[in-house]
């Protein structure tokens, strides 16, 4: 009897990965966001038990265009690594450092919203670009790094000038893939996919009426008014909402909350659901959500697909098939579950006994 272990060749991953991990490209950016919330989130968790000296703030994610020069930046602002960590876990294909993290501290970090688990996720990268960097910098003293792969199994790594804690990756969008680059398309997945991320999510700035300033009216010796104009200043364009309403207490809520949240799920919806129902279930699965009942139309086709899956608040489907009984696919509304088995690129359901119980 011969016994061994079964070699993966890395040379073959990365093609895989590109071909048939992710059945659309475009999941690449809900998947760098995932990870840089992680981090975000991971700095949180250390900060408030104690175990890191950083000043935890009020981090955000960035996301910048460079058309001239075919670049995508995500920038965070949370655990980052040091030259060690990335060595452990850039370069180790599908080891989860999410996963790690959660083993570590158990039973402390089990609410704190962890997404990663296959450790796959930042290869998506790939699919898109045809370099990929990353620079990086400890929350500790370490020194920062510099990380560059051409989607081959060659990397550098060299430490880098960077002073603020964080991670910035730089994807060299591939010439095949160019409408990674273009604003709308962009702010379009990310209201798809990370509308609801619990980080707030930076892209662009835009322009809002001064909340400190007040227009004066002044009237003129004929007794016409004129009011001056409001004074315009430039804020962060926040693309999302990081504490949606399902993620709140019942008691916390009003009715007026639920309809405002039912209009930001369905903005082209001008009918005002029946009533709702809060969901918050945590045995022997943890479940939160809130559907609404809408008034009914002839037209039941026009009402399925309006219920959204969410997993710890990253967007997975709107085909909620195996979930929900077909005689209420009429609902709307989010369910999320951190227990929903997904596949492996999280986008849609594994066949499974907790789909039943659910």
């Amino acid at each position: 009897m011969a016994k061994g272990s079964i070699n993966v060749s890395v040379e073959n991953i990365f093609p895989l990965i590109k071909k048939f991990l992710y059945s659309d490209h475009e999941i690449f950016l809900r998947e760098l966001i995932s990870n840089a919330t992680d981090a975000t989130l991971k700095l949180k968790h250390l900060t408030s038990i104690g175990e890191s000296k950083a000043d935890y703030g009020e981090p955000k994610i960035e996301i910048k265009i460079d058309k001239e020069g075919k670049k995508l930046h995500i920038i965070d602002q949370g655990l980052g690594m040091s030259a060690e960590e990335v060595e452990k876990y850039i370069n180790q294909v599908a080891f989860s450092g999410a996963e790690e993290f959660l083993n570590k501290y158990e039973d402390s970090a089990k609410d704190a919203g962890i997404i990663g688990h296959f450790g796959l996720g930042f290869y998506s990268a790939f699919m898109v670009a045809d370099k990929v960097e990353i620079i990086t910098k400890s929350h500790t003293d370490a020194p920062a790094a510099h990380w560059t792969c051409d989607g081959s199994p060659e990397f550098t790594l060299e430490e880098a000038d960077k002073t603020e804690r964080g991670t910035e990756i730089i994807l060299h969008i591939s010439e095949d893939e160019v409408e990674f680059l273009e604003e709308p398309k962009i702010r379009e997945l990310l209201t798809k996919y990370n509308k609801f991320m619990p980080i707030p999510i930076k892209f662009g700035t835009k322009e809002i009426n001064d909340p400190e300033h007040e227009p004066k009216t002044t009237t003129d010796k004929d007794g016409k008014e004129t009011t001056e104009p409001h004074r315009q200043i430039t804020v962060d364009d926040i693309i999302n909402n990081p504490n949606p309403a399902w993620t709140k207490q019942p008691a916390d809520l009003e009715d007026g909350d639920y309809k405002s949240f039912y209009r930001e799920l369905y903005p082209m919806q001008f009918e005002e659901p029946l009533f709702n129902i809060h969901l918050n279930v945590d045995y022997p699965f943890n479940l939160t959500g809130i559907l609404y009942f809408p008034k009914m139309t002839n037209d039941l086709n026009i009402q399925k697909d309006k219920i959204q899956l969410y997993q710890n608040q990253v967007f997975v489907t709107d085909n909620v098939e195996g979930i929900v009984p077909e005689f209420l696919t009429m609902l709307r509304g989010v369910i999320d579950s951190p227990d929903i088995p997904l596949n492996v690129s999280r986008s849609y359901l594994q066949a499974d006994g907790n789909v039943k119980k659910i």
